[in-house]
């Protein structure tokens, strides 16, 4: 149906202007009119036609049906209402932004030039080369801390109390009572954020402080690292960090090259390759860099750690030597030096170096939990507000009223806990320390204690797909050279074609004489096969960016040079290094088909044959791998044959268009990504000696260029990549995490959407998605189509609403047009689908996929990834996860959790996010539930002697009933569970329950309230009837019996038992009994000795507690929860 739908509407022009005209009349006349029709494209009426509901609707010339995001404008109104409403918020935020903007206006950041040796000649001034982390300093700190802590409602509420109580008029009792709870929370906080400032501040003294060597005219002298400036000339040993931007000069090793570990910054842990500035690798000896007179241009400093331009010149030599720089002979602080003595000229210096530029504070995340109970403190305060005015209302406003009303306040002020918070606080670190002690996901890290809720609260799960579901880990499985395809099974075949073919190679290259005709022609069609299959074995075996490392041998000097010379190429000490696992897997495989990459620097590169001959070949020129082009190549020249050629390999998308024609590409290329391997095409090109020379003088001139470098480099490239033979076609395959099936079934059944995110390709990640389960081999899949139009998406979307119940594929490209013109009903449409694939997503796209979920579903997301580009989707979603992988861990270490494996996420959900939620949940109420109980009994004394503001109980009785005597037993809520945690993993369903927020809601806290008003009132009522002569004997029995209750009602809200426990309850009983001997004030301690004590006190806590345990017996017989029904 959908190719019958017309691309632009079959009405005429002149009712396609009637509709506009009414359109924009329709705002009123006296409304600006939209630009954005005449800014997008002409070419379609599309942008009247709105994307219906329905076929019908669509298909309605008549209908009017404006439900465009582009297209719904409205007239906004800036009167009073709107200020009232929210306008002054937005004023002053407006405002602040504007004077904080004036305040700390950042300095234009240039492009430079640095004379070699010479900081004095800078144009300008940089920043210092110190790190700082510090959040605050001396005079911030306290005053930083206490706002970070009264920006929330609940501690500026008891903040406004505590201080109202040095007014005379207005103090209540003991300054102690209310101080001491607040001064304890603020002695914590302050403590913990000194601990962690000092911490931070040692650890950026030790940075600041590491000696490096600076070579100066007079040699090298010893300069700290936050002294360096940018022109000095500084000296890195190995295994030291690099302390500030350099560009690479000079290096202890010959090739002139060395390696660097970049974890620290980017979070790869494989090594990468720099180069140093040929100019001055080839100067006799170190000191000659300040006999001559050079510069280099750097370009403004930049967020980018991937690609730096700028340009060296020598001015002393004739002609003057340019040399043009890029990402290669650049050293970003804080990488360390892998291989060698280097040296640098700094170019960039303190916060404007890439790894400081790159590091952004995340933002504080907020449970959605914390933000419920912000909300019924917030109720709670109504409701204190009101039982103030009733208590004064009732009282006749006589006297001074305000003074009473403001003296109610005080006294009902127990409404709203202060330990809510710490009890919160310490619930949330002891679920991390349950977390990690959980010996069934070893390794797993907390490192954002204030979330762990939100793991029980998850609606989407969005997760990356290499690393992820798949183990990185690359396994060589296909080749397919068009008319013959070789797996796994038949690798001896093509062991046998290279070894024939080199032999054959070697014999000719040995044998002067050409070979007999009559040999040669009979095994003519195997000799044909034999030669393509060599050429593309040894194609794959030159075309990378892999090194061979060589370790020296146990029992070695450690010198060197030494190893260098002991190095016998032996198979025990190579291992390969490669910016990609990919590239390491094809020349392994090489390895165990015969050709051997035995050794490489940035001139040459040598292959051993099968024979043990060594083949050696002059690296000419490298192009590397980039996301753009998606393609890497390399020009070689054969020191034997003295052959030129040139190397390309790279994805199907980019090739297709660079080889020549055949008919067989694209279709294999289909079979093996359905298969789930990640393919590869690789090709070549042979170049006479001229054609080479040519291109080496346009590239090198490109190079050179300060403008559009990558462009004018790009272009050149793309004269050699024409008409070039494609030699064969690679599958390598990604194994998928251990137990990732099950996992995702469980996640499933938890009623959590997955979501994949992956840069893979489109068919390989739709693979990945069915062999791993994500979507059921039975469900149907919807293949969004690519669109690059309007009219395009709107077609396609309208195609993709008629389909139900099937899972959404879909690319970058056609995902950026879709959310450009149509971005509510796409994320509409995509969150009724049972499982989602994006594919081709860039690191942003995959962060603001995140927030738009966030924003329009208003529900809980994760996100879990193990690479440096998941980094800005773990940030950015409600929960991160981050695993440790083979990418590095930067993904772990950006994360609110950390993991080992995939399949660890399922208990961390279902069982600890779970219990997590249900206990916080339970926790906050029970707190609550405390000091409604003790307002209400203030409430019902009051209002019977005759509405007089004097507090029931003082001094040590509310500090102690709000710690020593209930604090035990509330806190060991956190232990408690409702069932065990096999049964959780076992039926993962109940973890559905949760998402609808039922533990936490005004529903349950309004049987709280019920329940701490009728106590309180059975409580205050029972002991006022029951005590004899004096008012202390009303204090002795209501406290006794409101202790015991609160103990009793822990008990009843546990579900199964710990025997901390009991520990805990026994504990608080047993203060409170102890310490009766030392409470003369308050207590008549011959009364509470008596009998007479004791049966009033066991009768009042037996009425006020034994209809509630009643109530949830019959209502566990009546209407079970779920969860009992499995322990059952």
């Amino acid at each position: 149906m959908a190719d019958r739908i017309p691309l632009y509407p079959v009405r005429s022009a002149a009712a396609a202007n009637r509709k506009r005209a009414a359109y924009y009349s329709a705002a009123g006349p006296g409304a600006e009119r939209p630009s954005r029709y005449q800014l997008e494209d002409e070419s379609a009426h599309m942008d009247e036609m709105p994307l219906m509901m329905s076929e019908e609707g669509f298909e309605n010339d008549e209908s009017d049906y404006h439900s465009l995001p582009r297209a719904r404008i409205t007239q906004r109104t800036h009167g009073l209402g709107w200020f009232v409403c929210g306008g002054w918020k937005f004023l002053c935020t407006r405002c602040c932004d504007w004077l904080i903007n004036v305040c700390q206006r950042k300095r234009e950041l240039r492009a430079r030039t640095v004379w070699l040796g010479h900081p004095e000649k800078c144009e300008e001034k940089h920043p210092r080369n110190s790190i700082k982390n510090q959040k605050y300093n001396v005079f911030t700190f306290i005053p930083g801390v206490l706002y970070e802590q009264f920006k929330f409602f609940l501690n500026l509420y008891f903040l406004v109390v505590s201080c109202s109580q040095f007014v005379p008029a207005l103090k209540i009792g003991y300054l102690y009572t209310y101080w001491a709870p607040l001064g304890f929370v603020l002695a914590v906080t302050i403590t913990r954020e000194a601990i962690d400032e000092f911490r931070r501040f040692q650890r950026d003294k030790e940075v600041n402080s590491q000696l490096y060597s600076k070579l100066t005219v007079r040699g090298k002298v010893q300069v700290k690292s936050s002294d360096i400036q940018v022109g000095d000339l500084i000296i890195v040993e190995k295994n030291q960090r690099v302390p500030s931007d350099m560009v690479f000069l000079r290096t202890s090793e010959k090739a002139g090259s060395c390696f660097i570990r970049t974890d620290q910054l980017d979070g790869e842990t494989d090594w990468k390759l720099k180069v140093a500035v040929s100019c001055t690798q080839r100067l006799p000896a170190l000191g000659d860099l300040f006999s001559i007179n050079a510069y280099v241009h750097a370009q403004k400093p930049l967020l980018d750690i991937h690609s730096f331009e700028g340009t060296f010149t020598r001015e002393d030599s004739d002609p003057p030597i340019h040399e043009s720089l890029s990402i290669e002979n650049t050293l970003w602080a804080s990488t360390i030096v892998a291989s060698g003595t280097v040296i640098g000229v700094v170019i960039y210096t303190g916060k404007e170096t890439r790894s400081v530029m790159n590091t952004s504070n995340p933002k504080n995340k907020v449970g959605l939990l914390d933000l419920e109970l912000n909300q019924l403190t917030k109720a709670l305060f109504l409701a204190l507000v009101a039982l103030s005015v009733v208590m004064v209302t009732l009282q006749g406003f006589v006297g001074p009223w305000y003074r009473s009303l403001f003296r109610f306040l005080l006294l009902f002020s127990y409404i709203i806990p202060i330990s809510l918070r710490v009890n919160l606080d310490m619930g949330k670190a002891a679920y991390g320390w349950l977390i990690m002690a959980d010996g069934s996901i070893p390794g797993t890290v907390v490192r954002t204690s204030t979330i762990p809720e939100e793991l029980g609260r998850l609606v989407y799960l969005l997760t990356d797909k290499t690393g992820t579901l798949t183990q990185n880990e690359m396994v060589f499985k296909r080749l397919h050279l068009g008319t013959v395809s070789y797996g796994m099974d038949t690798m001896d075949e093509i062991q046998s074609h290279v070894r024939d073919s080199c032999s054959q190679l070697h014999s000719q290259a040995t044998s002067s004489t050409p070979p007999r005709k009559a040999q040669s022609s009979a095994p003519k069609v195997r000799k044909s096969v034999s030669s393509r299959v060599h050429e593309a074995v040894k194609a794959i075996a030159l075309c990378h960016n892999v090194t061979p490392v060589y370790e020296p041998r146990a029992g070695g000097t450690g010198d060197a040079e030494h190893a260098e010379v002991d190095q016998d190429f032996s198979d025990e000490n190579r291992t390969y290094q490669a910016a990609s696992p990919d590239e390491v897997a094809l020349v392994q495989w090489t390895e165990r088909v015969g050709l051997t990459l035995v050794n490489r620097d940035l001139t040459s590169m040598q292959l051993r044959t099968p024979s043990g001959q060594i083949l050696t070949y002059s690296i000419l020129q490298t192009f590397p791998f980039t996301s753009e082009g998606k393609r890497m190549g390399v020009i070689v020249r054969d020191e034997s044959t003295a052959e030129i050629t040139f190397y390309m390999k790279g994805a199907d998308v980019a090739m297709s268009t660079i080889v020549q024609y055949n008919d067989w590409l694209e279709e294999e290329c289909g079979n093996m990504a359905r298969e789930g391997l990640r393919t590869l095409v690789v090709a070549k090109r042979t170049l006479t000696e001229e054609q080479y020379q040519d291109f080496e003088s346009r590239h090198a001139q490109a190079r050179l260029s300060v403008h559009d470098r990558a462009l004018k480099v790009a272009a050149v490239l793309e004269s050699l990549e024409r008409d070039m033979q494609l030699l064969c076609v690679t599958g390598v395959e990604d194994r998928l995490q251990e137990h990732v099936r099950p996992t995702l079934e469980t996640l499933r059944n938890a009623g959590i959407k997955i979501w994949m995110l992956t840069g893979d390709k489109l068919e390989t990640a739709t693979c990945i998605a069915k062999s791993s389960h994500l979507v059921s081999r039975t469900q149907d899949i919807h293949v969004f189509r690519p669109v690059t139009s309007r009219g395009e998406a709107h077609l396609e979307l309208n195609a993709f609403r008629r389909k139900h119940d099937c899972a959404l594929v879909i690319s970058g490209d056609s995902l950026e047009v879709c959310l450009r013109y149509y971005e509510h009903e796409l994320v509409e449409l995509a969150c009724q689908c049972p499982a989602v694939v994006c594919c081709r997503c860039s690191p942003t796209q995959k962060a603001r996929i995140v927030k738009l979920l966030r924003q329009h579903t208003r529900r809980r997301t994760c996100a879990i990834g193990d690479g440096g580009n998941d980094v800005s989707m773990i940030q950015a979603a409600d929960c991160g996860i981050g695993i440790e992988g083979k990418e590095g861990k930067a993904a772990s270490l950006a994360a609110d959790f950390s993991i080992r494996r995939f399949e660890h996420v399922g208990r961390l959900l279902v069982v600890h996010g779970r219990s997590s939620y249900k206990r916080s949940a339970a926790l906050g109420q029970f707190v609550m539930h405390r000091g409604l109980v003790i307002s209400t009994m203030q409430a019902v004394f009051s209002s019977v002697f005759y509405f007089a503001s004097v507090p029931l109980y003082q001094g040590f009785l509310m500090v102690g009933y709000a710690t020593v005597y209930t604090m035990f037993p509330v806190f060991s809520l956190v232990l408690d569970q409702d069932v065990k945690p096999e049964m959780a993993m076992l039926y993962p369903e109940l973890y559905k329950d949760l998402t609808k927020g039922r533990c936490l809601s005004f529903k349950t806290f309004l049987i709280w309230v019920l329940i701490s008003i009728y106590q309180g009132g059975i409580l205050m009522y029972g002991a006022l009837v029951l005590f004899e002569s004096e008012f202390v004997h009303v204090v002795g029995i209501s406290f006794t019996a409101l202790v015991l209750t609160e103990l009793l009602m822990v008990a009843l809200t546990i579900r199964t038992w710990h025997w901390l426990m009991v520990v805990a309850e026994f504990l608080s009983l047993g203060c409170y009994v102890a310490s009766l001997a030392f409470l003369n004030e308050y207590f008549d301690v011959a009364f509470i000795t008596t009998m007479t004590f004791l049966w009033k006190v066991s009768a009042i806590t037996v009425v006020s507690c034994l209809p509630l345990y009643i109530l949830k017996y019959l209502k566990r017989k009546l209407s079970p929860p779920s969860y009992s029904k499995l322990t059952s």
